[in-house]
């Protein structure tokens, strides 16, 4: 069978989150005053989503995406390159794309199994090179964001089920297979597979990681080491 490498991706390969991405959306909206309105919104919101992040990912979803409503799916599609060129590619881990190049080589089909909405994910995942990628997709109406993401929405557990409804249709070993994430939320998805590895990990998942035994990678560094199931024997250059 086929072993693949799933990758989350805001804190596990890039340092933005979603709150950042809607940001730079929100500010270049056509309409000065709309985009002043949007960005206001974005910026009144981020102590409430600060707080949900907390305790549950899945409504941090949900909140964040409601500021997406009555943006335009055309606009939103024009700027994603923008974004990732002025935001996302400036953010990206310095040891991040090593990584994706070492399971590649290693014979891992790399996949991506994020929160974020499709039309940011393109330019990220053709940079990275990722096989397939399972993301959020925003729901339309008349081309106008309805802010309400089509379900299920990707998150938590869903990642996991996705991971595995994924192995089942493309015969792949997850007993074999590895995934990366920063986040105690992706716990589902990590112990989805054979090898987890808590990447930049958060205080709560590095203590889940020590208790369990799981690699622990930090793609801030440059001094940063595979993990042992990728080695020999040799350091991220």
């Amino acid at each position: 069978m086929n072993k693949a490498a799933f990758y989350d991706l805001d804190g596990t390969l890039l340092s933005c989150n979603l709150v950042t991405t809607h940001a730079y959306y929100a500010r270049n909206d056509r309409s000065l005053l709309k985009s002043a309105y949007q960005f206001s919104k974005v910026v009144l919101s981020a102590p409430v989503l600060f707080v949900v992040e907390l305790y549950s990912r899945s409504l941090f979803n949900v909140i964040s995406f409601r500021a997406y409503r009555g943006m335009h799916r055309d606009r939103l599609i024009g700027l994603a390159d923008d974004l990732f060129e002025v935001t996302l590619k400036p953010s990206i881990y310095p040891q991040a794309q090593a990584l994706i190049d070492a399971t590649r080589n290693a014979g891992y089909r790399n996949v991506l199994v994020t929160g974020t909405l499709d039309f940011t994910i393109r330019p990220i995942a053709l940079h990275f090179g990722f096989e397939e990628v399972i993301c959020n997709r925003l729901e339309f109406r008349n081309h106008v964001a309805t802010g309400r993401v089509l379900p299920p929405l990707v998150a938590e557990n869903e990642k996991a089920r996705r991971i595995r409804e994924y192995a089942a249709r493309e015969s792949i070993d997850l007993d074999q297979s590895c995934a990366f994430s920063d986040s105690s939320a992706d716990v589902p998805m990590l112990t989805a597979v054979g090898n987890p590895v808590a990447t930049n990990p958060t205080r709560r998942l590095r203590r889940i990681a020590m208790q369990r035994n799981w690699p622990i990678l930090d793609l801030r560094e440059a001094s940063s080491f595979l993990p042992p199931f990728l080695r020999p024997a040799k350091a991220l250059q």
